[in-house]
C-alpha cells in the first residue's frame, strides 16, 4: 500500500501557510512533535463545545458523555497496542509516565517486588533521551542503587556483547528506548527482554519514537511497561500513555494522590482504586485524550505498515542524497535495516545551529542541538547535530529540498 501524501497534506491546515516569506513549509521535525490533522483539532474542539464536563464526576448528561468519550479514547489506545483498557493509564506526557514508574518503585515497601534498595541495579543505554535517563539516575540517588548501561558502537547500534554481565541477578529494571530519537536505530528487544526476565527484572520501553511510526503490539514485545506521548503521533500536547501489565499496575503504589483515585477515605487513612484509576488523580486531561483517540483513528485508517515503509523509502533517498555532500558525516546507521525515519548529521565547518537557521530561511524545519541526549552526543564527540525526521505527510520533494538546502547552506558558509 502506498501513501497519497498530497491528499494527506490537505488534512493538515498548517501546510497551507508560507514560511519566511514565500517558502512552502518543509516540516522535518516530527521526532520533536508532529503536526495535527483536522480530525484531531475537531475532536478536541467538539469536546469543549458540546460535551465539556468532568469525567467520572456527576450524574448529569454532559458528565456521562465526557466519561464515555474519555473511556472510549482509552479503549482506542488499548486496541492500538493490543492491550486491555485496564492496562492503559493516561498521563500528561511520556516523561511523566516514566517518572510515574520510577517514583512508584521508590515508594514501594521493603519486601515488595517493586522495592529498590542499595545494591540493586538499574540498566539503561547510552542512547537514551534524558526523559528515560534522569528519572533512573534520581531513583538510584534516592535508594543507593547503581545505574548501569549498554554502550553504543560506532555504527550507532547497541553493543550487546556484554549482555549477561550488564543484566545480572542484581538488576531490578531495564529501561530502554525502542527507537533512538537521534540515531533512528531500532533496538533488538528479544534478547534484552529475555535476559531481564531470566533474572526477574522488569522491562520498561520508551516507545515515543516507535508507536507513532510502526505497529507495536505489547503482547509480542513481552515488555512490562511501555510509554509514549500523544503529540508525536498527530495528537495533542498534554497527553501521554503508560501501558503496564495489569497485575503489576494493581500492585504498584500510586505516584500522585488526590481525587478520583481513592476507594475509601477517613481522616486517618485512604485506600486506592485498582489501575488505571489509581494513577489518574485529579480531573483528567479529557479533551486531550479524545484528541489522541482521533489521532489513532487517523493513523489506523492509513495503516502503520504503509507509514513505516513510506518513511523508510524517504530515509533511504535522503541518505543517498546527503551522502554526496562534501564534508557531511552521519551520526547513526547509514543503512535502513532496523531503523526509522530519523537522520542526524554534521557538516564540517558549519555549526548545526547555523545550518538549521540557514535551512529555516528556505522554509525547511529541522532540529539542531543535543536532542536531549547529551551522553550520546559525547559518545560521538559532537557538540550538536542537525536532525531531519520524516512522517506520513513528507514526500520526495521534501527530501530533495533538504538535500538542496544543505548544499546551498554549505556554499554560503564555506565557498564564499
Amino acid at each position: 500500500m502506498t501513501i497519497n501524501v498530497a491528499s494527506i497534506k490537505k488534512d493538515f491546515p498548517i501546510f497551507g501557510r508560507l514560511i519566511r516569506g514565500d517558502n512552502r513549509l518543509v516540516y522535518l521535525d516530527s521526532a520533536a512533535t508532529s503536526q495535527k490533522p483536522n480530525s484531531v483539532l475537531d475532536a478536541e474542539r467538539d469536546f469543549y463545545t458540546l460535551h465539556n464536563a468532568a469525567a467520572h464526576r456527576g450524574a448529569h448528561q454532559l458528565a456521562e458523555e465526557a466519561t464515555e468519550l474519555y473511556e472510549g479514547a482509552r479503549e482506542r489506545v488499548a486496541q492500538f497496542l493490543g492491550a486491555t483498557s485496564e492496562e492503559v493509564v493516561f498521563t500528561k506526557s511520556a516523561t511523566e509516565s516514566i517518572n510515574l514508574v520510577a517514583y512508584s518503585l521508590s515508594n514501594a515497601e521493603p519486601g515488595s517486588k517493586f522495592h529498590i534498595a542499595a545494591g540493586d541495579e538499574i540498566v539503561v543505554s547510552e542512547m537514551e533521551h534524558h526523559a528515560n535517563l534522569i528519572p533512573w539516575q534520581e531513583l538510584c540517588r534516592r535508594t543507593g542503587a547503581r545505574l548501569r548501561w549498554f554502550s553504543v558502537n560506532d555504527d550507532g547500534r547497541l553493543d550487546l556483547s556484554n549482555l549477561d554481565a550488564i543484566i545480572n541477578k542484581k538488576t531490578r529494571i531495564v529501561a530502554i528506548t525502542h527507537q533512538s530519537n537521534v540515531l533512528g536505530t531500532i533496538n533488538p528487544l528479544d534478547s534484552i527482554v529475555k535476559a531481564a526476565h531470566a533474572v526477574n527484572a522488569l522491562v520498561l520501553l520508551d516507545a515515543c519514537q516507535s508507536v507513532p511510526h510502526f505497529k507495536v503490539d505489547v503482547a509480542n514485545l513481552g515488555v512490562d511497561f511501555l510509554t509514549f506521548s500523544g503529540h508525536k503521533m498527530l495528537g495533542p500536547t498534554g497527553v501521554g500513555v503508560l501501558w503496564g501489565r495489569q497485575e503489576l499496575l494493581d500492585e504498584m503504589p500510586p505516584f500522585l494522590t488526590g481525587g478520583s483515585m481513592i476507594e475509601n477515605v477517613t481522616m486517618e487513612s485512604a485506600t486506592y482504586l485498582a489501575a488505571p484509576k489509581r494513577f489518574e488523580a485529579g480531573v483528567p486531561n479529557m479533551a486531550q485524550a479524545v484528541g489522541l483517540g482521533a489521532a489513532i483513528d487517523y493513523l489506523t485508517n492509513i495503516g502503520l505498515d504503509a507509514i513505516h515503509q513510506h518513511e523508510i523509502d524517504l530515509t533511504r533517498r535522503a541518505i543517498e542524497g546527503l551522502r554526496s555532500i562534501s564534508g557531511l558525516t552521519f551520526v547513526g546507521p547509514t543503512d535502513v535495516s532496523m531503523r526509522g525515519g530519523v537522520i542526524s548529521f554534521e557538516v564540517k565547518g558549519i555549526h548545526p545551529h547555523d545550518l538549521g537557521q540557514a535551512l529555516d530561511q528556505y522554509g525547511i524545519a529541522v532540529r539542531t542541538g543535543h536532542h536531549c541526549a547529551w551522553p550520546l552526543m559525547r559518545r560521538f564527540g559532537a557538540v550538536a547535530t542537525t536532525r531531519a525526521s520524516f512522517y506520513l505527510y513528507n514526500d520526495l520533494q521534501d527530501v530533495e529540498d533538504l538535500v538542496g538546502g544543505v548544499e546551498r547552506a554549505r556554499a554560503y558558509f564555506l565557498e564564499r
